[in-house]
């Protein structure tokens, strides 16, 4: 049996601790986790903890339902004759995604819900099924859950030909066929890209090779890191490198184990990229005050092995030396599109762009019709955001892109969605749930407008230029939903309405962000001809000045 709660939806209402206790717990004020797989015993009450969810987070399997019948094939080329609006199509053609995690899974979910009943087909580079990430740094480290049990639930049959355990590593767009690592090449009418990202490796590749050194992002990555948080003697020290998501996440778990932890954060605090230093010093309290070793503004140097290439000790930029035989890398990611260089794709360091349907675009800034791109190693512009090309690399992104992207595969010019949902994410640290909606890091200014920041909980707005676009809760959550819809309406910032639990000085501060990178600084496009019909754009790896 395979469980999944959608903790964007989640507001810690907590009737499913209550109904099934021995799969929901709630951490500290409102955190919920769960066991994803539970054992069948549980099925009832599961069920009857799902129906009285209020938000209707809960998912679990549900493939009692029969797989939808394939019809006969027809004659080569018909589907494609067809396009993407017709019947033809939706009985006879032949839809790709590669990428077979949450975004690949829930789009080939959607397609058979509208109604597709062509031939449909999952590439991805990982052997096994799609499992959900969120509970390997949190659950699967704890020891609570094994990193094997996080396959996600099967809303209902796809009736699809798997790939699994091969890399996809070219794309042919004239031929529209997929490459494969094993020399295998796969057509299609229409293809959706949905290969997200991977863990950015430990840039010097002799210390990144000791053992002890790691990166968290797959499931043999939990499980060996599991093994060496539990091992008998107990780590000395934990580093961990960059205080993200990812890196706190690690941090809160070896306190929780009782493991020295010291966290190397080069910016000046923690989570800075996503909620701003301001809120994110807030965050480095929390770590302070439980246990962590917290260290902003230092860079880790060098690891050192011994003889055996067992990591023993890192140097940092602060010229102090830690005695440590686990390091955990969390630098941030790198968008999986290396595969399709040369394909004639508008893809790079920065991911796949496409339109707010999900359509990818070319190098010349073209719209495709049949390519479309969801999930993490998108780039899409954002209406409400002043059409800016964002990437948001979160789990409620990766379902609401995969079902607008399955959407529009199969609808008509005029019947297509754009892809409009505003960004949330969440992260459960120390027992503190922090929950946010809107995209904060375009923000100049915030103010905490609700609880105590004394009491870690509280709820901060932000504002661009008058406007809120975020709002960040810790233990706050509920909240959410009164923000998100002011979000939507571009509401004036600050917010001259009362609340609940208002603090004595709500002013707005600048927000602390630093300024972002350009994603364009390590490719740049070459422009060719002079007449409209003759000018082409060519990617390339010249550095810019």
């Amino acid at each position: 049996m395979r469980l999944v709660v959608d903790l964007t939806k989640c507001q810690g209402y907590a009737q499913c601790a209550f109904l099934a206790p021995e799969v929901f717990t709630i951490q500290g004020d409102e955190a919920l986790t769960y066991d994803p797989a539970p054992d069948e015993a549980q099925r009832t009450r599961i069920r009857r903890a799902a129906a009285a969810c209020p938000v209707q987070a809960i998912r679990l399997d549900q493939l009692e339902e029969p797989q939808r019948p394939r019809p006969p094939e027809e004659a080569p080329g018909t589907a494609a004759a067809a396009g993407g609006n017709g019947g033809t199509f939706l009985r006879s053609g032949r839809i790709v995604i590669v990428g077979t995690s949450l975004t690949g899974l829930r789009a080939a979910e959607r397609l058979r819900e509208e109604g597709f009943t062509g031939s449909l087909t999952l590439i991805g580079e990982e052997a096994h099924e799609p499992y959900d990430r969120p509970p390997l740094s949190k659950q699967v480290l704890v020891g609570s859950v094994r990193s094997a049990d996080t396959s996600l639930p099967r809303r209902r049959g796809i009736d699809a030909d798997w790939r699994l355990g091969v890399a996809a590593t070219g794309l042919d767009l004239a031929a529209r066929q997929v490459h494969l690592a094993d020399g295998g090449r796969i057509g299609f009418d229409k293809l959706l890209i949905a290969t997200g990202v991977r863990a950015r490796s430990w840039p010097n590749a002799a210390e990144a090779a000791l053992a002890g050194v790691l990166t968290l992002r797959t499931r043999e990555d939990a499980a060996t890191l599991r093994q060496l948080l539990a091992a008998c003697p107990r780590p000395r020290r934990v580093l961990v490198i960059g205080a993200g998501f990812i890196g706190c996440e690690v941090a809160s778990v070896c306190r929780e184990l009782g493991l020295p932890v010291t966290v190397a954060e080069a910016g000046p605090a923690p989570l800075g990229a996503a909620l701003g230093s301001v809120i994110g010093a807030i965050a480095g309290e929390l770590q302070i005050e439980n246990g962590v070793d917290l260290r902003c503004g230092v860079r880790v140097v060098s690891l050192e092995g011994d003889a055996g290439g067992q990591l023993r000790r890192a140097r940092l930029s602060d010229g102090t030396t830690l005695d440590v035989d686990i390091a955990v890398t969390a630098l941030g990611t790198v968008r999986n599109g290396d595969w399709l260089a040369g394909s004639g794709l508008a893809s790079g360091v920065w991911g796949v762009a496409c339109d707010a349907g999900c359509r990818a675009f070319d190098v010349n800034g073209l719209v495709t019709d049949d390519v479309f791109v969801a999930g993490d190693v998108s780039r899409a512009p954002q209406p409400m955001f002043g059409y800016q090309f964002l990437a948001v690399e979160h789990w409620g992104n990766a379902v609401s892109q995969a079902e607008v992207a399955a959407h529009n595969m199969v609808s008509g010019e005029t019947a297509r969605w754009p892809h409009l949902a505003v960004p949330k994410f969440w992260s459960v640290q120390f027992g503190t749930e922090i929950k946010s909606v809107g995209v904060p890091s375009v923000a100049d200014e915030v103010a905490i407008v609700q609880g105590s920041v004394g009491s870690r909980r509280f709820l901060a707005v932000y504002g661009y230029k008058g406007r809120i676009v975020a709002a960040v809760a810790f233990n706050q959550n509920k909240w959410l939903d009164f923000y998100e819809p002011l979000i939507d309406q571009a509401a004036s910032f600050p917010p001259t309405f009362h609340h609940i639990d208002e603090p004595d000085d709500a002013q707005p501060v600048p927000a602390g962000f630093q300024p972002a990178a350009s994603p364009t600084q390590d490719a740049t496009v070459v422009v060719t001809g002079h007449y409209p019909n003759e000018r082409r754009a060519r990617l390339t790896d010249r550095r810019l000045p």
